[in-house]
């Protein structure tokens, strides 16, 4: 993926050898550890990747306290030095395609409403408790901010066998996706409606991560009709969206994927809403309700 600009730096906020907690680097989970995050995700109904998050920052508390050093200042590596260039550039592209877009696919009755990417090293603090690498990126509606830990990508590269830049780029204009979703109000008419039937609770998540992953697909439209893609980059996104299914990750925690507990969808669902996000570049494909509003 080539992007045209180096990015706006007031889109970033640079939390990185701020004092905003963690320091040192986590442990990595065994094969039986994900046995144990899919028993305890099962029990509690959350998102393995936020059990992942919780057993990991346990396992590292203690020493880490003792010996840990201070958060990096700036990229840890080489591969973070890159990742970090392409954030960059991928957040401001994403937001400069939504200012231009959102009022011309809604006639003008939306606006978006830009906001920042924090930059994190191992923890730091959001209006939604914690952020810290094992979680994932990640946006949080009390601030309107996103949030990620650049070391979430070697995960995703390793772990989940999702590499490229493309694919690194899918997983911010996902979370973007988040952001538009608050915008247009989508997101707290979900909160509300779950909040009125938790019986309901799982299947409108799926809905709404899905309709983000679709929204990202509009901007992956955009990016391919400006030239910024690269022979394989498509199927880097769709890999990458199928790499965190729900079913995926449950079969990764050597349990049974049960999909009235999915939270995001499955891998399959997950490449079928980005591709038509892709195919059709227009939000009113992203109709994860189904009906014709966008939202519940």
């Amino acid at each position: 993926m080539e992007f045209n600009n180096e990015g706006r730096a007031s889109d970033i906020q640079d939390r990185r050898g701020g004092g905003g907690g963690g320091g040192g680097r986590r442990a990595g989970l065994s094969l039986g550890g994900l046995v144990v995050v899919g028993i305890i995700a099962l029990l509690l109904r959350r998102n393995p990747l936020e059990v992942i998050s919780a057993v990991e920052r346990q396992q590292g508390q203690s020493s880490t306290q003792r010996t840990g050093p201070a958060p990096s200042p700036g990229p840890r590596n080489d591969e973070e030095r890159a990742a970090e260039r392409l954030v960059r550039q991928a957040t401001t592209d994403i937001q400069d395609f939504w200012s231009a877009a959102l009022p011309r696919m809604t006639n003008g009755q939306a606006q978006f409403r830009r906001t920042q990417l924090v930059l994190f090293a191992d923890e730091t603090r959001s209006a939604c408790g914690a952020a810290e690498a094992a979680t994932g990126p990640f946006y949080c509606p009390a601030d309107q901010l996103v949030y990620i830990d650049l070391a979430f990508y070697a995960d995703l590269a390793r772990r989940f066998r999702a590499p490229g830049d493309f694919a690194q780029a899918y997983v911010l204009a996902h979370e973007f996706g988040h952001h538009l979703q608050f915008t247009l109000g989508i997101e707290p008419a979900v909160r509300r409606a779950q909040r009125a039937n938790r019986a309901l609770e799982n299947a409108l998540s799926v809905k709404l991560e899905l309709q983000a992953d679709c929204l990202a697909g509009v901007w992956g439209a955009s990016a391919a009709q400006r030239g910024l893609l690269r022979p394989g980059d498509v199927e880097e996104g769709m890999n990458a969206a199928a790499a965190i299914g729900d079913d995926r990750i449950a079969r990764m925690a050597g349990r049974r994927a049960s999909p009235e507990r999915f939270t995001h969808g499955s891998s399959q669902e997950r490449v079928a809403w980005f591709r038509r996000g892709m195919t059709a570049g227009n939000i009113m494909a992203c109709d994860t309700f189904g009906n014709g509003t966008l939202r519940p």
